[in-house]
């Protein structure tokens, strides 16, 4: 009964958003008036909310004892899962299909709107209730999403004996962690939505509406920041081939929101403190998570070959299509309906912080359409009976100008006073950054060896890692707000990023070779040395293993085992590389296909400074977490000051 449970958790839970809709019309309709009456509908409509979060995890859960349970007599279980699988891949395997995701996806939109509900107390009562209705019609769409074409509790008779196993490419820790945040980011940006849908509809924009939208902002940034950090080094390690970012259609879907992410924060931060950019704060978070359910879309509708798709029924794609049609078309047409409305907000000159802030904006704007245009217009043109590919030489041309722009803006943003500033006060405060900047391009064009472009960007991460610590000169560190430490943060996060991707494109070495046991084969400053070749087993899979011993002059010798897995449910073989890490870099190794003759292909990449890319990742979310943390403090503070 457990599958029969979980479906009718999901039918309350649309029962539940129905009548949040409702309500909110209600409270809406009544903000104002003061009555005995309003108050008690705008109680009810909290408690709905949270009702219907409450029901949506529930049905989750449900799935996940399911999986773990390995009941065979439901097929979403039978096609994904086997007995014999680890217990961490019993659970992951609950979101690493199709209708699990999708379960997974309405889960957290739920969850977030009954948070709203919970938590939010500044808005105005009508803006409130425009908001958490606004998210109960996009929980009701995907609510008959699952319910009529992506049922996850359906039933199979005669149960099989065993399930045909989980994909072997998902089976890794990563599944783990890497979908629920990346969902964490992609609905969190559900509720910006909603609170610009229910501002425009209130008529409240403003900012009051700004302060109770960032930390949902922030929050959702964060989360993708790690999502996509995350996925990019399992990516990485898992399939082989020593790339960290391959401009797969499925991982620009992640990348095209995190850039409309960024600019919402920046912009919304700009409207919470200073009262500017009004429309352009609700355009953004329109266009946040449109870019999210575009990515839905692309990953679900089976018009893209990927590794990381879901290859599913087209109709499918046709549904959530419709969806996307109906919430972002209808918010766009809000949105023109409404802009008249929008008062203009205070004004500021050119130069000065949000000047720079605006700047951001319309650089992460044209990147995100470069990225857009890159991914759909090969579709676009497949419809039109036209093959056609756009890989990584079209998105580096075209991005890579304006990201390189984008970072001499990031590092004069935060060194410019708010709505006004001067040219010469400007070039004073760069002057030491942009020194350190030439002087570390100079150096590394000279004397590392590297192209001018590898060497510009890792000049131009240099300058902005300088300009990043800037704003704490002659601070009171103790009395500094959190927030500041956090802006901080992410900048150095950023410059450590994009240095480590110039280290990796100017200095890495590849070799391939096939070599017999007790040769070997010279990588970057390490010598390679093929000792065996042997079975190994593992709790689902065979293989064959690898044995190297790796040397580099004045250091100990290590040993890699690199393998090629062989797994029977689903039958799927794979390539586990093997990796070193090291202080400046790290040692990349795969075994490819022997030749009968006792030789074995072996790959070798020597990537220096490679994981700088990941850790200034995790710098960036770190920095989004201490500004979350701070602003939320202070509001909290400010809040009751004011009591």
């Amino acid at each position: 009964m457990i599958a029969e449970a979980g479906l009718a958790a999901l039918w309350l839970a649309t029962g539940f958003a129905l009548v949040q809709v409702l309500l909110a019309w209600g409270a809406a309709k009544g903000a104002g008036q003061g009555s005995a009456g309003a108050s008690m509908v705008m109680t009810a409509l909290r408690r709905v909310a949270i009702v219907q979060g409450l029901l949506a995890l529930a049905a989750f859960v449900l799935l996940v004892v399911l999986f773990v349970r390995s009941d065979m007599s439901v097929l979403l279980v039978v096609e994904n899962s086997h007995s014999m699988k680890p217990l961490i891949y019993k659970i992951a395997g609950a979101w690493g299909n199709h209708e699990g995701s999708m379960l997974l996806w309405v889960t957290v939109l739920a969850i977030s709107g009954a948070g709203v509900a919970l938590f939010e107390k500044r808005l105005p009562q009508g803006t409130l209730a425009a908001t958490l209705g606004a998210q109960a019609a996009i929980a009701i769409g995907f609510y008959a999403f699952l319910a009529f074409a992506s049922n996850p509790f359906v039933r199979v008779s005669p149960p099989p004996l065993d399930g045909r196993g989980l994909n072997p490419l998902l089976q890794d820790p990563g599944l783990a962690f890497h979908p629920p945040t990346l969902y964490l980011g992609y609905v969190g940006l559900s509720v910006a939505f909603s609170f610009a849908v229910g501002a425009l509809l209130m008529r409240d924009v403003g900012p009051a509406f700004a302060r109770a939208m960032r930390p949902w902002v922030l929050a959702a940034w964060i989360f993708l920041t790690i999502g996509i950090t995350a996925g990019s080094y399992w990516a990485y390690y898992e399939l082989g081939w020593g790339g960290w970012w391959f401009w797969d259609p499925v991982e620009n879907a992640s990348l095209m929101p995190w850039l409309a992410a960024t600019a919402l924060l920046h912009s919304v931060s700009v409207l919470a403190t200073r009262d500017g950019l009004r429309a352009w704060t609700v355009m953004l978070a329109v266009v946040a998570f449109s870019m999210s359910m575009i990515g839905t879309f692309l990953v679900r509708s089976g018009i893209l070959i990927s590794v990381h798709a879901f290859a599913v029924d087209p109709t499918r794609g046709g549904f959530i299509l419709a969806l996307l049609g109906l919430y972002i078309g209808g918010a766009l047409a809000l949105f023109g309906a409404r802009i008249g409305t929008v008062k203009q907000g205070t004004t500021f000159e050119l130069v000065s912080r949000e000047g720079a802030l605006v700047l951001n904006n319309l650089l992460l704007s044209v990147i995100l359409g470069v990225v857009f245009i890159g991914t759909l217009y090969p579709l676009v043109a497949q419809a039109a009976g036209v093959q056609l590919s756009i890989g990584a030489p079209f998105f580096e041309k075209a991005a890579v100008p304006v990201a390189l722009a984008l970072v001499a803006a990031t590092a004069a943003g935060p060194l410019l006073k708010w709505r006004r500033d001067q040219w010469n006060a400007l070039f004073g405060k760069l002057l030491v950054p942009v020194g350190v900047a030439g002087i570390a391009f100079a150096l590394v064009f000279a004397l590392g060896g590297a192209q001018w472009l590898p060497a510009l960007v890792l000049g131009l991460a240099a300058g902005l890692a300088v300009a990043s610590v800037i704003p704490l000169i002659r601070r009171n560190l103790r009395r500094t707000p959190l927030h500041i430490y956090g802006m901080v943060v992410a900048h150095l996060g950023i410059a450590v990023s994009i240095a480590g991707m110039a280290a990796d494109s100017a200095f890495k070495v590849e070799r391939l070779a096939a070599i017999s046991v007790g040769q070997n084969v010279t990588v970057g400053p390490y010598r390679v040395e093929l000792l065996e070749v042997r079975p190994a087993v593992g709790p689902n899979w065979s293989a064959l293993e690898a044995h190297l011993k790796a040397t580099r002059a004045g250091g100990a010798p290590f040993d890699l085992f690199p393998q090629q897995r062989f797994f029977a449910n689903p039958p799927t073989n794979t390539n586990e590389a093997a990796i070193a890490t090291e202080l400046d870099g790290q040692l990349y190794t795969v075994i490819g296909q022997g030749d009968g003759e006792g030789r074995w292909q072996i790959r070798a990449w020597w990537k220096p400074f490679v994981t700088l890319i990941w850790a200034g990742g995790a710098m960036i979310a770190l920095g989004g977490l201490l500004s979350l943390i701070g602003r939320v403090r202070r509001e909290r503070r400010d809040a009751e000051d004011g009591a």
